[in-house]
């Protein structure tokens, strides 16, 4: 056979493989001979695992894939996931590992990765300083005199000085690189000098706060220092308010917009965090996002059908009773089925409680709301309109005589209001009122303006002393 054929043939092989290569990370870590490395990358404050690769006898083992991965910092997990350490994926794709887990800081050797070899060096240069960093704050608590804590404390500025100095050339030197992106989000705002009231100092943070981050760089999505710099922007910076969240939510989207995987992060991960918010109302920045970007459809082309679902079933219920909004006027029948709508009460407040007598809930909660109605509410002009949710006339009946639930207006929904409300194709109280589990209270203004939602009782106690103490100083 035709030598320089065979040689030929060898190449076209070589070349068809690599084509159907688009990543190859070869790692061999000490002492591993057998199990698996695992590879996965952050996103926000999750680790998604991306593969795996079978551990030889010389511990080698070898990641490879047809699809390039996306940039950003990844983890090697160890065979039992007690373990791991950081590498940098972006351009390059085709490189080696040789190391030891004992000393993954120095044992850890890069062949054809210059972005790893830089994020090695940045390692062990914060591992060194922020070292002596930390042994210096231990000691500042054992200090004996002003003069040994203003020199470790000046020592602490000189270390922190060199960490941001690092930063700071890396940047110059290395503009492209993941790692300037990420300092870029590590970077804290600066004030000026000049500037020296608190509110003048607050609102210059604040407008600076995302100064020189490429929120159009999806990189950093796959990095640990993203999702903290989202979230404290918006729990500790901005203040918790809806109409603001709303303009600060809507405007970082935007920003975002011109790369589609930074579009879907920011868009996604405040419309989790607002779906079920900290805060009593913040529903209602879910709500904004909802229709101005899920019902618009320009969030169609990532959502998962049963995402899709919980975000449509989710807004289209909350959009009914948002804080400082009407309540709806359901209309239901009282002990008698005689009709009994929302609007007839004619009261200072009223506190819709939607319950079900069978519920182990609502048989701790409701006596003791009861209690509290007639010992501090009632005679402040409230009134309880408690709905039954479910169990059955019979046993609504017999819990409502048995507990003495006799001040209240009790009502429920026959089954000819249902089939009516289901014929007519409205939506319903569970709806409108978003009751995904019972007790769930609502307190009305005399006009029937929604001013409190979905607190327990001993919650709603508090707001009704401060709702109740302003009405007498106002």
């Amino acid at each position: 056979m035709n030598r320089t054929w065979l040689i030929s043939f060898a190449m076209l092989l070589t070349l068809q493989l690599s084509s159907q290569t688009a990543y190859r990370i070869d790692v061999t870590l000490k002492p591993f001979h057998s199990g698996y490395l695992y590879l996965a990358h952050h996103y926000g404050k999750k680790q998604i695992l991306v593969d795996s690769a079978a551990i030889d006898n010389n511990s080698k083992a070898v990641f490879t894939g047809k699809t390039k991965l996306p940039g950003g910092i990844y983890m090697i997990a160890f065979p039992k996931k007690d373990g791991w350490f950081e590498i940098v994926i972006d351009k390059e794709q085709n490189f080696t590992i040789v190391g030891d887990s004992s000393d993954l800081l120095n044992k850890l050797v890069f062949t054809g990765s210059a972005d790893n070899q830089l994020f090695k060096d940045y390692q062990k240069f914060t591992a060194k300083t922020g070292g002596e960093i930390n042994g210096l704050q231990k000691s500042l608590a054992g200090a004996k005199t002003k003069q040994d804590s203003a020199e470790i404390q000046k020592a602490i500025q000189a270390g922190s000085k060199s960490l941001t100095a690092y930063r700071q050339q890396f940047i110059k030197d290395h503009p492209k690189h993941l790692l300037t992106s990420i300092f870029s989000v590590l970077n804290e705002t600066q004030i000026p000098s000049s500037i020296k009231d608190s509110v003048a100092i607050y609102y210059y943070y604040r407008r600076h706060y995302w100064d020189g981050v490429n929120l159009t760089d999806a990189r950093l999505i796959r990095t640990p220092v993203l999702q903290p710099k989202l979230d404290r922007y918006f729990d500790d910076v901005l203040p918790q308010e809806p109409d603001t969240l709303k303009e600060e939510a809507y405007d970082i989207i935007l920003k975002a917009r011109a790369d589609k995987d930074m579009y879907q992060y920011f868009l996604s991960q405040l419309t989790d965090k607002y779906v079920n918010p900290r805060y009593m109302g913040q529903d209602a920045v879910f709500v904004y996002l909802f229709q101005k970007f899920y019902v618009t459809g320009e969030a169609d082309e990532w959502m998962s059908e049963k995402y899709k679902k919980f975000i449509f079933d989710r807004g289209y219920s909350l959009m009914a009773n948002i804080l400082g909004d009407k309540a709806a006027n359901i209309v239901m029948a009282d002990t008698l089925d005689k009709p009994k709508p929302l609007y007839s009460v004619d009261a200072t407040y009223t506190l819709v409680c939607f319950w079900d007598p069978g519920c182990s809930h609502c048989q701790v909660e409701v006596p003791k709301l009861d209690s509290l109605y007639k010992a501090k509410w009632k005679s402040k002009g409230v009134i309880i309109y408690g709905v039954m949710t479910s169990g059955g006339k019979d046993a609504w009946l017999k819990y409502i005589h048995e507990h003495n639930l006799k001040d209240w207006v009790h009502v429920y929904q026959t089954e000819e209001m249902k089939s009516a409300e289901n014929a007519s194709g409205k939506p319903g109280y569970k709806q409108l009122f978003d009751v995904y589990q019972t007790p769930m209270l609502y307190l009305l203004d005399k006009d029937k303006r929604i001013v409190a939602k979905k607190l327990n009782y001993e919650q709603l106690n508090e707001f009704m002393d401060y709702k109740l103490t302003s009405a007498r100083t106002n």
